[in-house]
């Protein structure tokens, strides 16, 4: 591990007993001092107990964590969480209901001598100043979520960990934090992990993102490349809003209900005789234009705002959605020509299903 790097996962897995697919599988990748990691994927995926893995709550089946250039843990040695140095926002902030919210903060400093100081000095960081007597139930949800994320810089540890720290908190007030907690974390030059359900947070507060599926990172990379080039349908489908269209292959072009696209990006392996790929087209990307002989009809649309979502119907049953500016309403029952914005495709394997189709590459689970 290279003394610039804070957290080192080298092959990490975990199998729970009674499990016949890994919660965790192979996870390897390495954290740079004041880098900020979002975690992403559905339901079940694997990614708190990955954040439980670094944070000591679970054990390793085999691989290593380091932290700090110390390895603290592997599939034979652990070391307990508080023996870790690492801060922990938790979901429900666990904050304790009997302690003002200084002495919540101060309870992570433990005896250090100035806890109190260092508590007020973590409170002003996330601007909670003049707030240090109240009780948990006297604040709001966002106020709460501040004291944790105080508590958990208070002690400066190398690494924080945040699970879904904004994933209670009303919309409105999730938007405002999510810029807010960017800039407390780096104000304090904290290198931290995020794990969220919420895609558009991960993008937006964090410097790398990796997805996960079944235990594994389907991609890692910086929040545009993902978003730009996903490195394959799952990824794609589930960072955009974006529609999925059947192929066929003629004469070196693909052929869809959109029309004919020359390919961005070959399926993953090639073609492998079975069913034709499909291309990948964002719901921004599509272009619909009012006319009476358009191969489109308009069956519904959804008011978001600043835009109108679309659902279009298509020849041989087929529907796609698209979105317009609300500047250019278009009535639903309205015949409308589909084109593409930028004319370009993406092509994916035609099936992913989110079913495990492998097998886990981690060791047998130790029997209880």
């Amino acid at each position: 591990m290279s003394q610039a790097e804070v957290l080192c996962l080298d092959r990490v897995c975990k199998q729970f007993t009674g499990s016949s697919i890994a919660a965790v599988d192979q996870v390897s990748f390495r954290l740079a001092p004041g880098e900020i990691l979002g975690l992403v994927g559905p339901s079940g995926c694997g990614k708190t107990t990955l954040l439980r893995m670094i944070a000591g709550f679970e054990s390793l089946q085999s691989g290593s964590i380091q932290l700090a250039g110390e390895t603290v843990a592997t599939a034979q040695r652990s070391l307990p969480p508080e023996a870790r140095a690492v801060g922990m926002v938790f979901q429900d902030y666990a904050l304790f209901p009997h302690l003002t919210v200084l002495d919540n903060v101060c309870f992570g400093l433990r005896d250090r001598k100035g806890a109190a100081s260092i508590a007020r000095q973590s409170l002003a960081l996330v601007g909670l100043e003049g707030l240090e007597r109240r009780y948990p139930h006297e604040l709001s949800g966002g106020q709460q979520q501040r004291v944790a994320l105080a508590r958990a810089l208070a002690p400066q540890p190398p690494l924080i960990l945040l699970d879904e720290p904004l994933s209670n908190l009303d919309v409105q007030v999730r938007l405002r934090l999510r810029q807010e907690l960017r800039d407390i974390l780096r104000q304090a030059q904290a290198t931290a992990i995020l794990v969220t359900h919420d895609q558009e947070e991960a993008l937006s507060i964090c410097d790398r993102v990796a997805v996960m599926r079944l235990g594994r990172f389907e991609q890692m990379g910086p929040p545009e490349e993902l978003f730009q080039r996903p490195a394959s349908r799952f990824v794609a489908e589930f960072l955009s809003q974006a529609n999925f269209l059947a192929t066929d292959y003629r004469d070196n072009i693909w052929h869809t209900a959109l029309g004919d696209f020359e390919a961005l990006m070959a399926p993953e392996g090639g073609r492998t005789g079975g069913e034709p790929p499909v291309v990948m087209v964002r719901q921004e990307e599509v272009w619909l234009q009012p006319h009476p002989e358009g191969a489109g009809l308009i069956r519904d649309r959804q008011f978001l705002g600043r835009d109108y979502r679309y659902f279009v119907q298509l020849p041989a049953g087929l529907e796609i959605q698209a979105l317009g500016p609300v500047s250019e309403a278009i009535a639903i029952g309205t015949a409308v020509q589909v084109q593409l914005r930028s004319g370009q495709a993406r092509l994916y394997p035609y099936d992913l299903p989110l079913v495990w189709r492998g097998t886990s590459t981690c060791p047998a689970p130790a029997r209880a």
